[in-house]
């Protein structure tokens, strides 16, 4: 049986633009772009992780302000509970310290970037 793994994701936009970066170049998921986050640990909500992540990650300050959907996906090793929130960014300037890279795009200009497959889902809930 496959590891069920528990992460989260943060949705932040500027306008019709949203932060998107891309992984390391390690893993199943190496080098695709996705909404940025990671595990939920033990005892911890999802919102806790999802500022911790990022904070974590690209050194900014975030505040969760609302649900907008679980993804499921089966990956070749692993099962992923995704659960993603609209976020916005409090304070910090963003530094990369887990990817390689970042972008701003639009819904369209997303479908040009080789986007992790349980993030693609997303697209439809954004405008």
């Amino acid at each position: 049986m496959k590891k069920q793994i528990r992460v989260v994701a943060a949705i932040i936009n500027d306008g019709t633009k949203y932060f998107c970066a891309q992984r390391k170049d390690h893993g199943e998921l190496a080098k695709k772009w996705e909404f940025p986050g990671g595990k939920i640990e033990v005892g911890e909500s999802p919102e806790a992780a999802l500022v911790r992540e990022i904070k974590e990650e690209l050194n900014l300050i975030i505040e969760t302000e609302k649900f907008i959907t679980t993804i499921h996906h089966e990956y070749q090793s692993f099962n992923l509970i995704m659960s993603c929130y609209k976020c916005k960014i409090v304070s910090g300037e963003i530094k990369l310290l887990e990817h390689l890279d970042y972008q701003w795009l639009t819904v369209e200009q997303m479908k040009h970037y080789d986007f992790a497959a349980a993030d693609i889902p997303i697209f439809g809930f954004l405008e």
